[in-house]
């Protein structure tokens, strides 16, 4: 993997670990490699023909799209996070968005109407691409600035056909139920606040883990309904990033195992 800084990365422990339950561990490996966007292109016209591509994180994911054709997906979202070789041919995709989707479906939710998002980054991007991808048509978006929202997500939910409403992060909306929340912000919520979200919804999906449990985790939990954190994303987009590297599919419950393990314990 790419990226800086990613000493912290749990994606070397994923895809190791799928490695070893495809059976193929001596054959491939995954390592770090510590770049910024203007280290990126020397190191790839400096890999050999044993490569074959390189998962992409902060702050690469723009910087990769100029170095292979992106896909459409990447492309909309203006973010790649896997860069493959292809024999000469490369390309880039976003595997965030199916990550996102598969995690949600692995826990019985393949489709919703509306969401309440958190966050308007990257990762809020890609959540409201698998989120439309869902049949997600109606979105409240819970941001500190308006503004930056609409310039990040506004243009993206109208080529969607997402309809797009914002309100403040770190607030309690006075809004109807909806059938989906997911958080992409880092910073912890309140535990009332949290707990007030978690009772709007049927399903809660805080996409960072960098404090897992999240006051939000804990609060999807206690109300008994489905609860998936950062782990379930990353996980998710490396199952895809596996399949695109190696051809072949492995199971996720082995590593969510490994990546829970690494944290403390499994959910």
């Amino acid at each position: 993997m790419a990226g800086q800084p990613i000493a912290h990365s749990l994606s070397p422990l994923i895809h190791t670990t799928a490695y070893e339950v495809l059976g193929i561990a001596d054959q491939w490996e995954y390592g770090r490699h510590e770049l910024d966007e203007a280290a990126l292109a020397g190191f790839v016209a400096d890999c050999g023909p044993e490569w074959v591509g390189l998962s992409c994180t902060a702050p690469l994911k723009h910087e990769v799209l100029g170095l292979g054709t992106p896909s459409d997906r990447a492309r909309l979202l203006d973010s790649g996070n896997t860069f493959l070789f292809n024999d000469g041919d490369p390309w880039v995709e976003n595997t965030d968005v199916t990550g996102l989707i598969g995690a949600f479906a692995r826990a019985g939710v393949r489709s919703a109407t509306s969401a309440i998002l958190l966050g308007n980054g990257a990762t809020a991007r890609s959540a409201l691409y698998a989120l439309a991808e869902m049949g997600v048509s109606d979105a409240l978006v819970l941001v500190r600035s308006q503004e930056r929202a609409e310039a990040s997500l506004g243009e993206l939910g109208r080529t969607l056909g997402v309809r797009l409403e914002y309100g403040t992060w770190g607030t309690v909306p006075d809004a109807d139920a909806t059938d989906v929340l997911v958080s992409t912000v880092s910073t912890p919520l309140p535990p009332d606040v949290a707990a007030g979200l978690a009772s709007m919804t049927r399903a809660c999906f805080d996409a960072t883990y960098n404090h897992y449990p999240t006051e939000l985790d804990r609060a999807a939990r206690d109300l008994g309904i489905v609860q998936l954190s950062g782990i379930d994303l990353l996980v998710g987009q490396a199952l895809d990033q596996i399949r695109l590297m190696t051809g072949q599919q492995c199971p996720p419950e082995p590593l969510l195992d490994a990546a829970y393990a690494a944290l403390g314990g499994r959910r």
